[in-house]
């Protein structure tokens, strides 16, 4: 167990950095691909979705069958997985829409001021409320990448790719309008970089408070919340974005190609 839990401080810390790798790509990246970002970004909800319907929903359902029962444990366990969706519902709600790195319509907006006399407060601002709403919605995700590695390090790894990937445009978020603002790119790197290390933070916080009622049924409660937390993160975040910037095809085939990806990869193991 103490190996896994490093482990899974590793596999958090990966994934948190990702943003780091979306404000590089914008930086030294001569001409941005829309096409192949979209593609990454069905990918991506193709590993969470089909690792989340035939893993990580059946490992719950089973652990809480076992614990109470086979009727109680399906309500548990759909209970949970709904109350997953919930808590990342409510977060949305909660952080404004013009600020929410999931709707990625204002970095395009941004990139194209270059010739325009941008407001340096205004991007600044946007920026700065970006990287904070990054770190909320990153403290779930954090904990969902963190029990799911140390229960199944395995099944952490492929969960880490996902949401790595998931964080690459938040990073460009958040670095583009403080660039903008500051004409640094340190600044920006470092902005986009401490909203990704709330990730392993937010993994670490939920474990060590959830390490005192570690049973088969807290992991099997989590398990199912997680699986509702990657599956709404991949309805209402990844496929929307990825649709949004190329074809609605190669959204498509890129989840098509991650959900393949995910299930060779399961019957490998």
């Amino acid at each position: 167990m103490e190996n896994n839990v490093l482990f899974a401080c590793e596999l958090t810390l990966l994934a948190g950095l990702a943003t780091g790798i979306g404000s590089l790509m914008a930086f030294f990246s001569r001409k941005f691909s829309p096409k192949f970002l979209s593609a990454a970004l069905g990918l991506s909800a193709g590993v969470m979705i089909y690792v989340s319907f035939v893993e990580i929903f059946p490992k719950a359902l089973e652990s809480l069958s076992l614990y109470f029962g086979e009727q109680a444990g399906n309500w548990y366990t759909v209970i949970a997985f709904f109350a997953g969706m919930g808590i990342i519902a409510l977060i949305d709600f909660l952080v404004p829409s013009y600020e929410n790195p999931h709707e990625l319509k204002f970095v395009e907006s941004t990139q194209k001021r270059k010739t325009a006399a941008p407001d340096p407060q205004k991007l600044m601002r946007m920026g700065v409320f970006s990287a904070i709403a990054i770190a909320i919605h990153n403290f779930p995700e954090g904990l969902a990448t963190f029990m799911a590695a140390v229960k199944d390090p395995t099944l952490g790894i492929s969960i880490t790719i996902a949401i790595a990937i998931h964080n690459i445009p938040e990073g460009i978020a958040v670095s583009v309008p403080v660039y903008y603002a500051t004409k640094s790119r340190t600044k920006a790197l470092v902005y986009s970089f401490l909203s990704g290390l709330a990730e392993p933070i937010g993994g670490l916080i939920g474990f060590l408070l959830l390490k005192t009622i570690i049973n088969d049924s807290a992991f099997g409660l989590v398990f199912a919340s997680v699986a509702g937390i990657m599956v709404y993160i991949s309805l209402d975040e990844l496929l929307p974005t990825a649709e949004e910037y190329a074809e609605h095809h190669i959204a498509i085939s890129g989840l098509i190609a991650g959900m393949l990806i995910m299930a060779i990869s399961l019957a490998l193991i």
